[in-house]
């Protein structure tokens, strides 16, 4: 089964792109499924939108959470952890960007184990929601990239998707997915199937346990004035927000501004600490931190670091 999501910004024709794409896998004799997911409904916002394309009935529902493709139309995303570009990514899975930037430069900024393509933006645009021809050219670069669409299935998947539009637009819309259907040529079939999944390989998620003390160890026993420090609001957290240090930029003032609990500290040299035992786990400072210095890790990992004697 094929896995693909498409990212972008309300107005850029992620929705569209999913349907064009999920009626050129039709057209080559594939069970589909087509979608989009919108956080606010509103131009501009993040959105993305998903195709699950496969020889047998499709069984999956839902989001993709490990996808074989991710394309994403407008960069600027990339770099907002609530947009979710980068999540699911493995060493098979191929990301493509509509960008400026080539692919040297995205492969050193994020790193990933899988391979990462550019497809190159057609032109710069002060409105991010105003970039024309978006979700076509990032439908066309996705068919090439599986393999199994040809070029007159693409065009004719375009042709109708958008059938209600004047012929001109149509026109239009045709050859910029085939511009980037040839653009991408070099890469065709990179992106491969991954298996079928059984309901029956499931595995649960490895949930939290919470620790039950007797009432006479945990009822409130404070009774002064201002004595919220005593109360440790860090047992609450299931993920632990973890600073790299290598990549802070001291920029102090951005994660224990934006922190709403004030657990952030900075030292005389800049430097920033997290009062775990007060850190409710929010991970505003993860979103926030402008060089990405801030990660995440599930507590579970840090609580079994700490018991191993290793960083967590």
């Amino acid at each position: 089964m094929y896995r693909i999501r498409f990212h972008g910004r309300g107005g850029q024709g992620m929705k569209t792109a999913s349907r064009i794409l999920g009626s050129a896998f039709f057209r080559a004799g594939y069970e589909v499924q087509d979608a989009p997911r919108y956080g606010a409904e509103r131009r501009g916002a993040p959105i993305f939108a998903y195709v699950r394309a496969a020889r047998e009935p499709i069984n999956e529902r839902g989001v993709i959470a490990e996808p074989d493709l991710v394309i994403v139309a407008d960069e600027s995303l990339v770099g907002i952890a609530a947009a979710g570009v980068c999540q699911g990514l493995s060493e098979r899975s191929v990301l493509l960007i509509n960008s400026h930037e080539d692919v040297a430069t995205w492969t050193h900024r994020l790193n990933l184990a899988g391979p990462v393509l550019v497809l190159p933006a057609r032109e710069a645009v002060a409105d991010r929601a105003e970039l024309p021809f978006a979700g076509t050219a990032c439908a066309g670069a996705a068919a090439v990239l599986v393999g199994v669409i040809p070029r007159d299935g693409l065009e004719a998947a375009v042709r109708e998707e958008l059938g209600s539009l004047p012929q001109q637009v149509i026109d239009q819309n045709v050859a910029v997915a085939l511009h980037a259907y040839d653009e991408m040529r070099d890469h065709a079939g990179l992106v491969r199937e991954a298996p079928t999944r059984s309901a029956k390989d499931y595995e649960p998620p490895a949930w939290l346990e919470p620790v039950f003390e007797d009432a006479r160890h945990s009822a409130p026993a404070i009774h002064a004035a201002a004595t919220s420090v005593q109360v440790r609001t860090g047992l609450w957290r299931t993920l632990r927000p973890v600073i790299d240090y290598d990549r802070c930029n001291k920029c102090w003032w951005v994660c224990s501004t934006f922190c709403p609990d004030s657990c952030i500290s900075v030292t005389d040299d800049g430097v920033p600490e997290i009062d775990y035992d007060h850190c409710k786990g929010c991970m505003i400072c993860v979103a926030k931190c402008p060089p990405h210095a801030i990660g995440a890790i599930p507590e579970t990992d840090a609580r079994d670091a700490a018991l191993t004697g290793e960083p967590s």
